[in-house]
């Protein structure tokens, strides 16, 4: 399974998923270092994508 790490750039990562999925908000996105599960699981929800989906959609951008 692969693992996402997210590192200094979170701001324009968030910036380029809210431009991508327009359904996002800042709630959906909210981060905080060492939670990265939480926010995948917010995430798969929201958009209806698997964790590794998901995870390989993220290091693209």
């Amino acid at each position: 399974m692969d693992k996402l790490e997210i590192k200094g750039n979170w701001n324009e990562l968030k910036g380029k998923l809210k431009k991508k999925y327009a359904a996002l908000t800042e709630d959906d996105l909210l981060y905080t270092e060492g939670n990265e599960e939480v926010l995948l699981g917010k995430l798969q929800k929201k958009l209806g994508v698997g964790r590794d989906e998901l995870i390989k959609e993220i290091k693209a951008l």
